[in-house]
């Protein structure tokens, strides 16, 4: 096969074409590889092209999570699946897989965004100022983590936390909506936005749905309850929607006691 020699120009279009906004150490870059002879993408590559050529990556990584999610069993089976599942680009930049944390068999379950930096390091979710916030509030309302359950749409952190992209939580959504059954909770709270769109697959704004319930619908045909409230980095940021916050989880406390009689 003969060798394809491309201008920087042209390895800077490539990979602009291919997604990549940054990068990482001291290397130059290597040139795009010659598969099969293709011919590699060059300046003239359409970004219609590239962005087809993502699209079926994407929906090959969806599908592949879903097959993978159809034989799991257990929560640690999952675990196992999504410590070794490579089709998340998110995965190469994070330090550890945060999978979940708390009661297995909670009645309550409490969904987040995506780990931080602290979570990252560790490999638990909210353990970071965000998670002191949250333990306070649940203590508020006479809840810890042995009483729950929590988890994040995606299991690693996005580089710099930045908001997660549509394609990243599409890929790990089949991976949180096991999790959701596999826990079998009665209540679902939901911490900010992103989370609440992608669980409730909305594109409402958390303050027109906060202080609502909403109802999920489990694979096993059961119902849970859901609210939907601030993220407790939100929170940090604005500490005057606190109140707001407490709100919510008091309308959780009531749900519990009512059901306990």
């Amino acid at each position: 096969m003969e060798e394809q020699s491309l201008t920087i120009d042209q390895i800077l279009e490539w990979y602009l074409c291919a997604g990549v906004d940054e990068t990482c150490g001291e290397k130059p870059f290597a040139a795009p590889p010659v598969v099969d002879s293709v011919p590699v993408p060059v300046i003239g590559l359409s970004v219609r092209q590239a962005t087809s050529g993502l699209a079926q990556a994407v929906n090959t990584a969806c599908q592949s999570a879903r097959e993978i999610c159809s034989k799991i069993n257990t929560l640690e089976e999952l675990r196992t699946a999504v410590e070794n599942f490579e089709g998340c680009a998110l995965k190469m930049t994070a330090a550890h897989t945060v999978f979940g944390d708390g009661n297995p068999q909670a009645k309550v379950l409490f969904i987040g965004e995506a780990p931080g930096a602290d979570e990252d390091r560790i490999g638990v979710p909210f353990v970071g100022r965000s998670g002191h916030l949250l333990d306070k509030m649940m203590a508020a309302v006479g809840l810890s983590r042995k009483d729950v359950y929590i988890c994040n749409i995606l299991p690693w952190r996005p580089p710099g936390n930045r908001t997660p992209l549509d394609s990243e939580v599409a890929v790990c959504l089949p991976f949180l909506k096991r999790q959701i059954d596999l826990v079998d909770p009665d209540y679902i709270f939901i911490l900010g936005a992103s989370a609440a769109n992608s669980v409730l697959n909305t594109a409402e704004t958390i303050s027109k749905m906060r202080g609502k319930w909403f109802e999920y619908q489990k694979t096993n045909g059961k119902k849970a309850f859901v609210l939907a409230s601030f993220h407790p980095a939100y929170l940090l940021r604005t500490p005057g929607q606190k109140a707001k916050a407490w709100s919510d989880l008091l309308r959780l406390r009531q749900r519990l006691n009512d059901e306990n009689g």
